[in-house]
């Protein structure tokens, strides 16, 4: 526990049983100190793949509830320092530096030290860069082995939702190989409420990590009749490169597959017939964006891992611009982009801001369309220009770079002291605000989840009811994303057990890349090294029912929400699906669209809370 006011620190120790990991250890201290929780899980610096997650949580300035989120192999090094979690409580008075090192089992060394951001974010690479090698040039001597660095940007300042940001270390030198905390704000709370701008950390501490391969590829024979790397290579396929596809990772396999799923120009295209959906994908994706991917990263395997050794070699690259679905999807076509040199563009100017990359892609296209459809003039949003977005004579190059340079232009709006765009408190309450003076069409446009009164996040891009679920936490995958209909009590139910699947797998440290095989065995590793795997199975259920229990889901807001799953349904309907649930909800929604959205919505949470009940029937 550090107090970033005083530098002052302190350590608790909880027994296991009593605590499992990283989150119902952070639920726990978030309601006593709100703090911000930073950990890994007990399998940290073990042999089973994917297990060095850092695990951020706490309650979230984005979504104003209780969030969970972490970062790829950022928790090898963590361990180095002996300790399962960081808790910071308190507020440093000026932005700060926090240095942690721990040499051959010594005493932590704790140091808070000021620095000054705005020297420092226009640095070298710029913001969240810039930060992470600054504090790495700061501190560098003072480290035995690579340590690493936790970084924020401009829009943790300026706004609810700024990321945290990390790259692997590698011979003294930060490499392009960044990874990100980016949902739920935690770059915001670490620099606003607790005045950290940046951690570095690292050591020699050694403990008794498991390293048995042997006993390991026991368990695994005896699962699947296969050795653990077997069971893992054969599970992470999609992630390193998928030959039914002829590429490879969550940019390459997704694009590849969504065919008329695909969303573009935000949202527009859910009310495209099949056909027009199909050309879009054809021509725009498959023959230009994919192609383009594919060429530059495929083909010649510029891949790395996020820091751990792993097989899923799941950060796809074009030299520094790394390449994953959803950020190149939000500041892709759901932005007017389908050229990769524009979205690398567009990607980079808000990774370097600091952003959660998924969220604000969906604030850009929003605006983007509002201005586009004249509901906001250019010059109130500090741009020259309308973006294109319509696909009738659209020039995938042009048009593309053109779109990337209105985008960029609203980020760096976005992040000025005095900014026309205000989202301090958050884009939902912006909307709010704009809508008043503008009228309601502003705000329909914006599609998010709504969580108590401020509230709010982008889903996850896939054109599927279950991301715009009233669930605990959402914008990550504690829901069912699948193109299925499933009618929504059951869909409610759906959801809760995929959180307490991915619970377990945050609770753990463990990648989610690496879940065909983690959800199923975990609870016989754990069984096998500290025992009580039922105690740890109804802990993970416990903590998703208390998660549930500060459920403040807001009935769908805007008006495209309703759209969204209205034609979803109209789409699996004219595609042949002869449910005849899904008939009656069309039925619905074809009458009075907003009774049968409140109908649809109440259903999905009555499915969510009779399922993630403490004491269930």
């Amino acid at each position: 526990m550090i107090d970033s006011g005083t530098g002052f620190y302190k350590i608790l120790r909880h027994e296991i049983g009593n605590f499992w990991g990283p989150v119902d250890l952070g639920i726990h201290l978030a309601k006593k100190y709100d703090s911000l929780n930073i950990g890994t899980g007990l399998l940290a610096g073990s042999i089973f793949p994917g297990s060095n997650r850092l695990v951020f949580n706490g309650f979230s300035p984005n979504w104003h509830g209780f969030y969970i989120s972490s970062m790829g192999g950022a928790g090898l090094v963590f361990d180095n320092l002996g300790l399962n979690m960081v808790s910071i409580t308190g507020r440093a008075s000026a932005p700060s530096l926090l240095y942690l090192n721990r040499n051959h089992g010594e005493e932590i060394e704790v140091e808070i030290v000021p620095v000054n951001l705005e020297i420092v974010w226009n640095e070298g690479r710029k913001g969240v860069y810039s930060l992470m090698q600054h504090t790495l040039d700061t501190f560098r001597d003072r480290y035995e082995n690579d340590p690493r660095v936790l970084a924020t940007g401009p829009a943790s300042l300026y706004t609810d939702s700024g990321a945290i940001g990390s790259a692997p270390i590698r011979k003294g030198n930060v490499t392009w190989v960044d990874c990100w905390a980016g949902r739920g704000g935690f770059g915001t709370k670490l620099l606003q409420q607790h005045g950290i701008a940046a951690i570095i950390y690292g050591g020699t501490f050694i403990d008794e990590d498991f390293r048995d391969r042997n006993v390991a590829d026991s368990w695994f024979q005896d699962h699947y009749q296969m050795k653990l790397s077997a069971k893992d290579l054969e599970t992470t396929t999609k992630y390193r490169y998928d030959p039914a596809f002829n590429t490879g990772g969550t940019f390459g396999v997704n694009f590849a597959t969504i065919q008329d799923y695909i969303i573009a120009f935000n949202y527009k295209t859910i009310h495209w017939s099949d056909e027009k959906r199909l050309k879009l994908h054809k021509e725009y994706i498959l023959d230009h964006y994919l192609k383009q991917f594919n060429e530059e990263t495929i083909i010649p395997k510029q891949q790395k891992t996020c820091g751990e050794p792993c097989a899923a070699v799941c950060k796809k690259l074009n030299n520094h611009f790394k390449k994953d679905y959803e950020p190149y999807q939000t500041m892709g076509p759901l932005c007017g982009i389908f050229d990769q040199r524009a979205a690398e563009l567009t990607n980079q100017k808000a990774d370097s801001l600091g952003f959660d990359a998924i969220s604000i892609g969906g604030v850009l296209s929003w605006l983007m369309e509002c201005v586009a459809d004249g509901l906001i003039k250019p010059e109130e949003l500090g741009l020259k220009e309308k973006p294109v977005f319509e696909m009738e004579g659209f020039n995938l190059v042009e048009d593309s770079m053109h779109n990337a340079t209105i985008a960029m232009a609203l980020l760096d709006e976005m992040v000025k002291p005095d900014s026309r765009i205000n989202l301090m408190e958050g884009a939902r309450k912006y909307a709010r605000n704009l809508a008043r003076v503008k009228g309601m069409e502003v705000l329909n446009k914006f599609v998010y989840t709504a969580f108590a009164r401020h509230g709010w996040m982008v889903p996850n891009q896939y054109w599927t009811p279950g991301v715009l679920s009233p669930m605990g936490i959402m914008g990550k995958y504690y829901n069912d994303y699948g193109k299925e209909f499933i009618t929504p009590r059951e869909l409610g139910r759906r959801n809760a057990q995929r959180m307490i699947k991915e619970i377990m797998l945050d609770n753990t440290g463990i990648c989610r890349f690496h879940r065909a095989w983690a959800e199923d065995i975990m609870p016989h590793i754990i069984e096998q090294l500290f025992g009580n795997k039922e105690k740890f199975l109804r802990s993970v259920s416990l903590t998703a029912s208390r998660i549930n229990s500060r459920n403040a889901s807001v009935f769908w807001e805007s008006k495209r929400n309703i759209e969204y799953v209205h034609t979803f349904l109209k789409k699996k309907h004219l595609n042949g699906d002869k449910n005849p649930e899904l008939e009656a909800w069309l039925n619905k929604f074809n009458e009075n669209p907003k009774n049968a959205a409140l109908d649809f919505w109440y259903e999905i949470h009555k499915g969510v809370h009779e399922s993630l009940r403490e004491f269930p029937d």
